[in-house]
């Protein structure tokens, strides 16, 4: 019997990164509400912000993007995921007791693990793929790794019963040793990937896949002989061509997008006080979220070939428009001022009726639906354009998307959600219309038979 190893590695990934972001995707929607009691605090160690935390992070994870391809070319993708798995489990365990030089070096370390663990990710998926397999392994671990906004908000909305107006300590302490060991849970299933060249072929068609993924790894010994600065000039070189540029457009709105749905939509929900028990809310939003993203995955990824059948870009578009349509009815159900403070009375309210329940909960799988249409489709264009040496291509992905995530937790400190969402918009038109221009443009070359993009 065949022991297809890239599947299996695809799987054990996708459940390793499903418990990590269990931990960390839930830390990062929760993180500004826990803290926000401490924003004015009279003790300096204690005036912490969680949007400043979570901007400290992604502008830490933007600048080494730029290393990343270097550190996963020196180490493998198995060991840099292990690395960035620990970073994450480090800053997790640092909000048990809050102080503001530990949780901004936190910031710090968790911002370099994530682009080595997310490099060594794209290049592990792309390695362990076959251009016939990389949208439905794509989807599979997109899947998987969504999950953990179901578990983690799960757990949330049950802890945080009775929790009206702050998060109380042993709450708070509580929530994050649970996060910190469900991480490290994670980290220990990284151990049990594979090399791909453990793969035993037992068909012809096993056989042509055995020869592809050598190729492959020829590619990635080459990767590996890299110095750093040869590394970073690849990576340079690949950002300034036209295709790179365009598809930045489309990882920029990303961006944007996984600030307002990781950290901002569910603090508008749990600063909205007319709904009852509103920090409890924030567990079941990000629950609702991750439906959206599991679903998502499960349509355009494992059956991709299906709903892949007229190329990539109507997925994409569909996701625009599902975006659209969710911050239409966010503009409508929720308070203006609410990404930033607590709004109580009737009075307070700038919309057109007062907030519904039912309107924010479907919001929630919205955003998640139009959110896995976009990155399923970035992780499968990437990996069939730069299948060869893919790590450069994802660190830049990462790169572009981890600054516009962290321009929007700083700009999220003081910009009314009306602003945010016009951002939004401009920005996800544009990122879809660049997705757009490279899609047309490799399936032109396909046809014609000429090699990859430059």
């Amino acid at each position: 019997m065949a022991v297809n190893v890239g599947m299996w590695n695809v799987l054990v990934m996708g459940f390793a990164f499903m418990f990590i972001f269990t931990a960390f995707q839930t830390t990062s929607m929760i993180e500004p509400t826990v803290l926000q009691k401490y924003r004015n605090s009279t003790d300096p160690e204690r005036r912490i912000n969680g949007y400043v935390s979570l901007g400290i992070i992604y502008s830490m994870f933007t600048v080494a993007n730029w290393l990343a391809p270097s550190f996963v070319g020196l180490f493998g993708p198995r060991v840099s995921m292990i690395v960035g798995g620990i970073c994450y489990a480090l800053f997790i365990a640092s909000l048990i007791e809050p102080r503001a030089w530990s949780l901004y070096l936190g910031s710090i370390i968790i911002g370099y693990g994530a682009s080595v663990i997310w490099t060594g990710q794209g290049n592990f998926l792309t390695i362990n793929s076959t251009p016939d397999t990389i949208s439905r392994n794509s989807g599979i671990f997109w899947a998987l790794l969504q999950c953990s906004l179901l578990f983690g908000n799960m757990y949330v909305y049950f802890q945080f019963k009775g929790e009206e107006t702050a998060i109380s300590d042993s709450v708070r302490r509580t929530v994050y040793t649970v996060f910190t060991t469900v991480c490290g849970l994670g980290i220990c299933l990284l151990f049990l990937l594979r090399k791909p060249r453990d793969m035993i072929p037992v068909s012809r068609d096993e056989q042509d896949r055995e020869l592809s993924q050598n190729i492959r790894r020829s590619n990635s010994v080459n990767s590996a002989r890299r110095t750093a600065l040869e590394s970073l000039k690849i990576a340079v070189k690949l950002f300034f061509t036209k295709d790179m540029l365009l598809l930045s457009l489309c990882f920029a709105y990303t961006g944007f997008e996984l600030t307002f749905f990781s950290g901002v939509y569910g603090t508008c929900v749990g600063n909205t006080l007319h709904f009852h028990n509103s920090k409890r809310l924030i567990g079941l939003v990000g629950m609702l979220i991750g439906c959206g993203e599991i679903t998502g995955g499960l349509v355009f990824g494992i059956f991709g070939k299906r709903s892949n059948k007229f190329g990539r870009e109507p997925i994409v578009l569909f996701g625009m428009l599902v975006h659209w349509i969710c911050f239409l009815l966010i503009f409508l159900n929720l308070p203006d001022i609410s990404p930033i403070q607590a709004v109580g009375t009737t009075a307070d309210y700038n919309v057109f009726s007062k907030p519904s329940l039912p309107v924010a909960i479907l919001c929630g799988f919205l955003l998640g639906l139009g959110d896995s249409s976009f990155n399923t489709q970035i992780y499968s264009i990437l990996g069939s354009l730069y299948e060869d040496d893919s790590a450069p291509a994802f660190a830049l992905f990462k790169f572009v998307q981890s600054l516009t995530a962290a321009i929007g937790f700083f700009y999220s400190l003081d910009l009314h959600l009306k602003w945010q969402l016009l951002i939004l918009i401009i920005s996800s038109f544009s990122g879809t219309l660049g997705f757009f221009l490279v899609e047309w443009k490799a399936r032109r070359i396909a046809n014609s038979g000429y090699g990859p993009l430059n």
